[in-house]
């Protein structure tokens, strides 16, 4: 082929730096040390040893230890809050997922009386700080004599969640094309059916980040453990991280581990599922 019938490849050009771009730059470095660093601080005072974190001068070059970590895991009931802060934690998670899937699929694909008021109601129970509801969750569990009880704060966990997961849930559902189930169905499948094998392998986004939301929510939560579970057994990690410098006096090193490992599994969810959660809390936000 001859160079007068080839077709010109266009360069690609760079876009000159200006000020606005270095600035937003800078702006967006800057932000970044200031919300890292206070992690790295907290993990990095965790491997130090006792002397090296008390200093006046801050130590950056250091021998690593496990010492802190092998003193916060051997606390009496360690395991026993573990165990007890993914329970409530997965548990709530998972009710409110099963629940808001039904919910959401209603209100997104029905027409009822009073189909305004619910959506009125999931945004109110959304916008609500839960923090004003510590009381009455209190005199309920009380009056029921569930208090120091796992069953009971899944319960409260996942009525914390569930607003957020329908509100969500319900913009992805809202999204899939109607015709698509109505082909399902055409074809023989029952509503049901249509749902499971059309609708739900296309909330993949919509689950994983209201999952995201819930798990990050409910291990993270104080206020309702504080007041319904004074027993010791029955309590969380994030009661027990509060207690921590109690226990050990001036131990920086051991409360710096406690912090790390309890931050550590919202870490590692959030990895797993930050490429599906990310795009899917925005999305689900605005469609629908």
């Amino acid at each position: 082929m001859s160079a007068t019938t080839q077709t010109p490849q266009k360069l690609r050009t760079r876009k000159p730096l200006t000020v606005g771009t270095v600035a937003k730059n800078v702006s967006a470095l800057v932000l970044a040390v200031v919300f890292v660093f206070p992690v790295y601080w907290m993990f990095s005072s965790s491997l130090k040893p006792q002397h090296e974190i008390m200093t006046k001068d801050p130590v950056f070059v250091f021998t690593p230890t496990l010492e802190n970590y092998t003193t916060a895991t051997g606390v009496d009931l360690f395991w026993t809050y573990v165990t007890n802060s993914l329970m409530v934690t997965i548990g709530a998670v998972l009710l409110a997922l099963l629940v808001a899937l039904a919910a959401s699929f209603a209100i997104a694909r029905m027409r009822f009386k009073g189909r305004k008021g619910i959506v009125l109601i999931v945004m109110l129970a959304q916008m609500a700080p839960w923090e004003v509801m510590v009381i009455a969750m209190y005199m309920i569990s009380r009056e029921n004599d569930m208090l120091n009880s796992i069953p009971m704060l899944t319960l409260v966990y996942f009525v914390m969640v569930l607003p957020f997961t329908i509100w969500t849930l319900r913009g992805f559902i809202a999204a899939v094309p109607v015709e698509l189930e109505e082909a399902a169905q055409i074809d023989g499948c029952t509503r049901g059916q249509a749902f499971r094998k059309v609708i739900f392998p296309l909330l993949a986004p919509g689950l994983m980040s209201t999952s995201l939301f819930g798990f990050i929510t409910a291990w993270n939560e104080f206020a309702m453990i504080l007041m319904l579970n004074k027993d010791k057994e029955s309590q969380t990690l994030t009661l027990w991280l509060t207690q921590f410098q109690t226990a050990f006096g001036s131990d920086w090193g051991a409360t710096m581990a406690a912090s790390t490992l309890f931050a550590l599994p919202v870490l590692v969810v959030f990895l797993f599922l930050q490429r599906k959660a990310v795009g899917g809390m925005t999305a689900g936000a605005v469609k629908g």
